[in-house]
Protein backbone atom coordinates (compact mmCIF):
# COMPACT_ATOMS: atom_id res chain seq x y z
CA UNK A 1 0.00 0.00 0.00
CA UNK A 2 1.20 3.39 -1.00
CA UNK A 3 1.72 6.00 1.73
CA UNK A 4 0.44 9.15 0.52
CA UNK A 5 2.75 12.37 1.48
CA UNK A 6 1.71 14.76 3.92
CA UNK A 7 1.90 18.20 2.37
CA UNK A 8 1.62 21.45 4.26
CA UNK A 9 -1.50 24.02 3.23
CA UNK A 10 0.76 26.99 0.80
CA UNK A 11 0.55 30.51 2.95
CA UNK A 12 -0.47 33.49 0.90
CA UNK A 13 2.37 36.52 1.69
CA UNK A 14 2.80 40.15 0.94
CA UNK A 15 6.10 41.52 -0.26
CA UNK A 16 7.41 45.61 0.25
CA UNK A 17 6.03 46.19 -3.25
CA UNK A 18 2.13 44.83 -2.45
CA UNK A 19 3.14 41.76 -4.75
CA UNK A 20 1.33 38.50 -3.10
CA UNK A 21 2.55 35.25 -3.56
CA UNK A 22 1.92 31.67 -2.35
CA UNK A 23 5.03 29.87 0.17
CA UNK A 24 5.39 26.61 0.94
CA UNK A 25 8.27 24.06 1.42
CA UNK A 26 8.10 20.79 -0.41
CA UNK A 27 10.70 18.20 -0.83
CA UNK A 28 12.85 20.00 1.86
CA UNK A 29 12.67 23.31 -0.64
CA UNK A 30 10.94 26.49 -0.26
CA UNK A 31 9.20 27.79 -2.99
CA UNK A 32 7.58 30.99 -3.38
CA UNK A 33 5.22 31.19 -6.74
CA UNK A 34 4.04 34.20 -7.82
CA UNK A 35 1.51 32.95 -10.23
CA UNK A 36 0.56 29.63 -11.67
CA UNK A 37 2.35 29.22 -14.86
CA UNK A 38 5.03 26.44 -12.49
CA UNK A 39 1.71 24.28 -12.55
CA UNK A 40 0.26 24.59 -15.62
CA UNK A 41 -2.15 26.90 -13.72
CA UNK A 42 -3.21 30.90 -15.64
CA UNK A 43 -3.62 32.09 -12.39
CA UNK A 44 -2.27 35.81 -11.80
CA UNK A 45 -2.73 37.32 -8.39
CA UNK A 46 -0.53 40.46 -9.74
CA UNK A 47 -2.40 41.11 -12.27
CA UNK A 48 -5.76 41.92 -10.44
CA UNK A 49 -5.92 45.45 -8.94
CA UNK A 50 -4.80 45.64 -5.11
CA UNK A 51 -7.78 44.94 -2.85
CA UNK A 52 -8.03 41.61 -5.14
CA UNK A 53 -4.73 40.12 -5.03
CA UNK A 54 -5.45 38.27 -2.23
CA UNK A 55 -8.56 36.36 -2.94
CA UNK A 56 -7.18 35.37 -6.25
CA UNK A 57 -3.76 34.17 -4.57
CA UNK A 58 -5.94 31.69 -2.29
CA UNK A 59 -6.91 30.51 -5.25
CA UNK A 60 -3.76 29.73 -6.32
CA UNK A 61 -2.50 28.32 -3.10
CA UNK A 62 -5.90 26.06 -3.47
CA UNK A 63 -4.36 25.21 -6.80
CA UNK A 64 -0.89 24.84 -5.79
CA UNK A 65 -2.01 22.20 -2.98
CA UNK A 66 -4.18 19.96 -5.01
CA UNK A 67 -1.30 19.78 -7.43
CA UNK A 68 1.18 18.46 -4.78
CA UNK A 69 -1.43 16.01 -3.41
CA UNK A 70 -1.75 14.50 -6.72
CA UNK A 71 1.39 13.37 -6.08
CA UNK A 72 3.38 15.57 -8.42
CA UNK A 73 6.35 18.20 -7.78
CA UNK A 74 7.32 21.24 -9.04
CA UNK A 75 11.03 19.89 -10.54
CA UNK A 76 11.74 22.47 -12.92
CA UNK A 77 11.34 25.49 -10.34
CA UNK A 78 14.08 27.38 -10.10
CA UNK A 79 15.17 30.77 -8.83
CA UNK A 80 15.48 33.54 -11.51
CA UNK A 81 14.45 37.11 -11.91
CA UNK A 82 10.49 36.37 -11.80
CA UNK A 83 10.92 35.67 -7.28
CA UNK A 84 13.58 38.62 -7.15
CA UNK A 85 12.27 40.90 -4.31
CA UNK A 86 12.83 44.94 -5.12
CA UNK A 87 12.31 44.49 -8.72
CA UNK A 88 11.96 47.53 -10.68
CA UNK A 89 9.19 47.79 -13.33
CA UNK A 90 11.87 47.75 -16.14
CA UNK A 91 13.30 44.46 -14.54
CA UNK A 92 9.70 43.17 -15.05
CA UNK A 93 9.79 44.17 -18.91
CA UNK A 94 13.52 42.32 -19.48
CA UNK A 95 11.79 38.73 -17.85
CA UNK A 96 8.69 39.68 -20.04
CA UNK A 97 10.54 40.09 -23.41
CA UNK A 98 12.63 37.10 -22.25
CA UNK A 99 9.63 35.07 -22.31
CA UNK A 100 8.27 36.30 -25.73
CA UNK A 101 11.44 35.77 -26.95
CA UNK A 102 11.59 31.86 -26.21
CA UNK A 103 7.98 31.73 -27.49
CA UNK A 104 6.92 30.84 -31.21
CA UNK A 105 7.04 33.99 -32.67
CA UNK A 106 8.00 35.41 -36.19
CA UNK A 107 11.29 36.38 -36.41
CA UNK A 108 9.77 39.81 -37.34
CA UNK A 109 7.42 40.47 -34.47
CA UNK A 110 10.45 39.68 -32.28
CA UNK A 111 12.35 42.11 -33.61
CA UNK A 112 9.55 44.22 -33.31
CA UNK A 113 9.31 43.67 -29.75
CA UNK A 114 13.17 44.21 -29.17
CA UNK A 115 12.73 47.50 -30.99
CA UNK A 116 9.82 48.79 -28.43
CA UNK A 117 12.00 47.27 -25.29
CA UNK A 118 15.10 49.24 -26.55
CA UNK A 119 13.49 52.54 -27.04
CA UNK A 120 11.78 52.29 -23.56
CA UNK A 121 14.58 51.59 -21.96
CA UNK A 122 16.16 55.10 -23.45
CA UNK A 123 13.50 56.76 -21.67
CA UNK A 124 12.41 55.69 -18.43
CA UNK A 125 14.26 58.05 -16.19
CA UNK A 126 14.39 55.66 -13.17
CA UNK A 127 13.29 52.13 -13.60
CA UNK A 128 9.91 52.26 -13.07
CA UNK A 129 8.00 53.15 -15.86
CA UNK A 130 5.32 56.16 -15.93
CA UNK A 131 3.01 57.30 -17.87
CA UNK A 132 4.91 60.13 -19.26
CA UNK A 133 7.65 58.21 -20.33
CA UNK A 134 5.42 56.13 -22.05
CA UNK A 135 4.07 59.51 -24.03
CA UNK A 136 7.63 60.69 -24.38
CA UNK A 137 8.74 57.46 -26.76
CA UNK A 138 5.06 56.96 -28.98
CA UNK A 139 4.90 60.89 -29.02
CA UNK A 140 8.17 60.99 -31.65
CA UNK A 141 5.66 59.15 -34.06
CA UNK A 142 3.78 61.52 -36.02
CA UNK A 143 2.56 58.35 -38.28
CA UNK A 144 -0.72 57.09 -36.79
CA UNK A 145 0.17 53.69 -38.28
CA UNK A 146 3.51 53.89 -36.64
CA UNK A 147 2.40 54.96 -33.22
CA UNK A 148 -0.31 52.50 -33.10
CA UNK A 149 2.27 49.34 -34.47
CA UNK A 150 4.60 50.52 -31.63
CA UNK A 151 2.22 50.96 -28.85
CA UNK A 152 0.42 47.63 -29.97
CA UNK A 153 3.62 45.96 -29.31
CA UNK A 154 4.69 47.81 -26.42
CA UNK A 155 1.71 46.70 -24.79
CA UNK A 156 1.72 43.30 -25.23
CA UNK A 157 5.45 43.30 -23.44
CA UNK A 158 3.80 45.44 -20.59
CA UNK A 159 0.94 43.19 -19.87
CA UNK A 160 3.36 40.33 -19.99
CA UNK A 161 5.54 42.36 -17.04
CA UNK A 162 2.12 42.72 -15.29
CA UNK A 163 1.63 39.41 -15.60
CA UNK A 164 4.84 38.24 -13.33
CA UNK A 165 4.05 41.07 -10.66
CA UNK A 166 4.70 44.60 -12.05
CA UNK A 167 2.37 47.31 -10.54
CA UNK A 168 0.09 48.24 -13.47
CA UNK A 169 0.28 49.19 -17.17
CA UNK A 170 -0.04 52.57 -17.55
CA UNK A 171 -0.71 52.31 -21.46
CA UNK A 172 -4.19 51.84 -20.40
CA UNK A 173 -5.08 54.94 -20.33
CA UNK A 174 -3.33 56.08 -24.06
CA UNK A 175 -5.46 55.40 -27.12
CA UNK A 176 -4.60 54.35 -30.06
CA UNK A 177 -4.40 57.13 -33.15
CA UNK A 178 -7.16 57.03 -35.64
CA UNK A 179 -5.70 56.27 -39.43
CA UNK A 180 -7.34 55.59 -43.03
CA UNK A 181 -7.08 52.13 -43.78
CA UNK A 182 -4.66 51.16 -46.28
CA UNK A 183 -5.59 48.65 -48.77
CA UNK A 184 -4.52 46.31 -51.05
CA UNK A 185 -6.13 47.15 -54.00
CA UNK A 186 -7.39 43.74 -55.46
CA UNK A 187 -6.83 43.10 -59.24
CA UNK A 188 -9.46 43.77 -61.90
CA UNK A 189 -7.75 42.29 -65.05
CA UNK A 190 -5.96 39.21 -63.07
CA UNK A 191 -4.96 37.41 -66.18
CA UNK A 192 -3.49 40.32 -67.70
CA UNK A 193 -1.14 40.91 -64.40
CA UNK A 194 -0.44 37.48 -64.13
CA UNK A 195 0.97 37.16 -67.62
CA UNK A 196 2.88 40.44 -67.19
CA UNK A 197 4.73 38.77 -64.35
CA UNK A 198 5.17 35.61 -66.35
CA UNK A 199 7.14 36.95 -68.66
CA UNK A 200 9.31 39.38 -66.56
CA UNK A 201 10.20 36.42 -63.90
CA UNK A 202 8.88 32.75 -63.44
CA UNK A 203 9.40 32.58 -59.51
CA UNK A 204 7.39 35.89 -58.86
CA UNK A 205 4.96 34.39 -61.56
CA UNK A 206 4.78 31.17 -59.44
CA UNK A 207 4.87 33.11 -56.28
CA UNK A 208 1.73 35.82 -57.12
CA UNK A 209 -0.16 32.50 -58.59
CA UNK A 210 0.00 30.68 -54.97
CA UNK A 211 -0.66 33.90 -53.43
CA UNK A 212 -3.48 33.71 -55.29
CA UNK A 213 -4.83 30.32 -56.14
CA UNK A 214 -3.69 28.69 -52.44
CA UNK A 215 -4.34 32.40 -50.39
CA UNK A 216 -0.85 31.62 -48.82
CA UNK A 217 1.15 34.95 -47.46
CA UNK A 218 4.24 35.52 -50.31
CA UNK A 219 6.90 36.62 -47.95
CA UNK A 220 7.04 33.62 -45.04
CA UNK A 221 4.47 31.28 -46.15
CA UNK A 222 4.75 30.84 -49.19
CA UNK A 223 8.52 31.49 -49.38
CA UNK A 224 9.67 28.98 -47.13
CA UNK A 225 7.78 25.84 -48.54
CA UNK A 226 9.56 22.77 -48.90
CA UNK A 227 8.46 19.44 -51.01
CA UNK A 228 7.89 17.79 -48.14
CA UNK A 229 5.30 20.29 -47.06
CA UNK A 230 3.10 18.94 -50.35
CA UNK A 231 0.79 15.50 -50.53
CA UNK A 232 2.56 12.72 -52.57
CA UNK A 233 -0.07 13.87 -55.60
CA UNK A 234 0.81 17.97 -55.21
CA UNK A 235 -2.91 18.27 -54.10
CA UNK A 236 -2.63 19.91 -50.98
CA UNK A 237 -0.32 21.91 -48.86
CA UNK A 238 0.41 20.98 -45.04
CA UNK A 239 1.61 23.14 -42.68
CA UNK A 240 1.66 23.47 -39.16
CA UNK A 241 0.91 26.28 -36.67
CA UNK A 242 4.66 27.14 -36.12
CA UNK A 243 4.63 28.07 -40.41
CA UNK A 244 1.51 30.26 -40.61
CA UNK A 245 0.57 33.28 -38.92
CA UNK A 246 -2.81 32.10 -37.68
CA UNK A 247 -0.47 29.45 -35.10
CA UNK A 248 -2.78 26.72 -36.13
CA UNK A 249 -2.35 23.62 -38.61
CA UNK A 250 -3.20 24.15 -42.21
CA UNK A 251 -4.41 22.05 -45.36
CA UNK A 252 -4.58 23.80 -48.39
CA UNK A 253 -6.15 22.74 -52.07
CA UNK A 254 -3.49 22.91 -54.43
CA UNK A 255 -5.29 24.27 -57.68
CA UNK A 256 -4.33 22.38 -61.19
CA UNK A 257 -3.20 25.33 -62.81
CA UNK A 258 -0.78 25.77 -60.08
CA UNK A 259 0.15 21.94 -59.96
CA UNK A 260 1.18 21.80 -63.42
CA UNK A 261 3.91 24.33 -62.63
CA UNK A 262 5.19 22.12 -59.74
CA UNK A 263 7.68 19.73 -60.05
CA UNK A 264 8.13 17.76 -57.45
CA UNK A 265 12.17 17.50 -55.71
CA UNK A 266 14.12 16.16 -52.56
CA UNK A 267 12.10 16.12 -49.51
CA UNK A 268 13.87 18.98 -47.79
CA UNK A 269 14.48 21.25 -50.11
CA UNK A 270 13.03 24.46 -51.09
CA UNK A 271 10.43 24.81 -54.14
CA UNK A 272 12.16 28.02 -55.44
CA UNK A 273 15.96 27.65 -54.25
CA UNK A 274 16.15 23.86 -54.71
CA UNK A 275 18.29 23.56 -51.70
CA UNK A 276 17.28 23.37 -47.76
CA UNK A 277 17.32 26.76 -47.41
CA UNK A 278 14.77 29.39 -48.65
CA UNK A 279 15.63 32.11 -50.56
CA UNK A 280 16.13 35.31 -48.62
CA UNK A 281 13.48 37.39 -46.62
CA UNK A 282 12.90 40.22 -49.13
CA UNK A 283 13.63 38.02 -52.30
CA UNK A 284 9.61 38.44 -53.58
CA UNK A 285 9.88 42.13 -52.02
CA UNK A 286 12.77 42.75 -54.05
CA UNK A 287 11.28 40.94 -57.38
CA UNK A 288 7.74 42.71 -57.03
CA UNK A 289 9.38 46.53 -56.66
CA UNK A 290 11.38 46.15 -59.97
CA UNK A 291 8.64 45.06 -61.09
CA UNK A 292 6.77 47.16 -60.39
CA UNK A 293 9.13 49.93 -61.69
CA UNK A 294 8.97 48.48 -65.45
CA UNK A 295 5.14 47.81 -65.53
CA UNK A 296 2.65 50.20 -66.85
CA UNK A 297 -0.50 48.06 -65.97
CA UNK A 298 -0.25 47.89 -62.16
CA UNK A 299 -2.54 50.44 -59.81
CA UNK A 300 -1.50 52.25 -56.79
CA UNK A 301 -2.16 50.55 -53.73
CA UNK A 302 -1.59 46.90 -55.02
CA UNK A 303 0.98 44.59 -54.06
CA UNK A 304 1.99 41.36 -53.60
CA UNK A 305 -0.64 40.62 -51.05
CA UNK A 306 -3.87 42.28 -53.29
CA UNK A 307 -3.09 38.77 -54.93
CA UNK A 308 -4.58 37.12 -51.75
CA UNK A 309 -6.97 39.90 -51.28
CA UNK A 310 -8.28 38.95 -55.14
CA UNK A 311 -8.45 35.11 -54.16
CA UNK A 312 -10.34 36.14 -51.29
CA UNK A 313 -13.04 38.19 -53.38
CA UNK A 314 -13.15 35.49 -55.57
CA UNK A 315 -13.91 32.80 -52.89
CA UNK A 316 -16.83 35.10 -50.94
CA UNK A 317 -18.41 35.99 -54.39
CA UNK A 318 -18.81 32.25 -55.63
CA UNK A 319 -19.76 30.98 -52.41
CA UNK A 320 -21.22 33.93 -50.00
CA UNK A 321 -19.54 31.73 -46.97
CA UNK A 322 -17.57 33.85 -44.65
CA UNK A 323 -16.95 30.67 -42.65
CA UNK A 324 -15.48 28.98 -46.12
CA UNK A 325 -13.83 32.13 -46.71
CA UNK A 326 -12.35 32.12 -43.00
CA UNK A 327 -10.90 28.83 -43.52
CA UNK A 328 -8.89 29.09 -46.88
CA UNK A 329 -7.86 32.52 -45.59
CA UNK A 330 -6.41 30.94 -42.65
CA UNK A 331 -8.02 33.81 -40.46
CA UNK A 332 -8.05 32.62 -36.31
CA UNK A 333 -11.36 33.92 -36.19
CA UNK A 334 -14.45 34.93 -38.20
CA UNK A 335 -14.50 38.17 -36.45
CA UNK A 336 -11.05 38.83 -38.72
CA UNK A 337 -12.68 37.87 -41.67
CA UNK A 338 -15.66 40.03 -41.11
CA UNK A 339 -12.81 42.95 -40.82
CA UNK A 340 -10.92 41.77 -43.63
CA UNK A 341 -14.29 41.84 -45.64
CA UNK A 342 -14.79 45.38 -44.85
CA UNK A 343 -11.21 46.56 -46.10
CA UNK A 344 -11.69 44.40 -49.60
CA UNK A 345 -14.71 46.68 -49.79
CA UNK A 346 -16.89 44.41 -50.64
CA UNK A 347 -20.26 45.50 -49.91
CA UNK A 348 -22.60 43.52 -47.24
CA UNK A 349 -26.12 44.66 -48.17
CA UNK A 350 -27.45 43.96 -51.43
CA UNK A 351 -30.20 45.91 -52.89
CA UNK A 352 -32.80 43.15 -52.03
CA UNK A 353 -31.93 43.42 -48.36
CA UNK A 354 -32.79 46.63 -48.51
CA UNK A 355 -36.59 48.18 -46.79
CA UNK A 356 -39.26 47.70 -49.79
CA UNK A 357 -42.37 50.41 -50.12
Amino acid sequence: MSVKMKVNYPKVKQDSSNRVYVDFIHNDKRYRLFNGSKINCNIYPNSYPLNKRIAIANTLASEVYNFLCSGKCISQFQKSKLIKSNMTDMDYLDVALEKKLKENHSDKYKSMLRFVHRGLSKVVVNQNITLKDINRMLFKYSSGVSFNTVKRHLNVLLNEAVRFGMEANPMIEIKSKKTKARLHKPFDNINEILTSIKEYNKQLYLCCLMTYGCLLRPHREIRELTWSDFSDDIKYIHLSGSRNKSGRNRIVPVPSYVRELLVKGEPHHNIFSGKPQPLNKDYFKTLWSRFKKQSNILEQGQTLYSFRHSGAIEIFKRTGSITKLQKAMGHSSINVSLTYLRGLEIAELKEEDMPMV
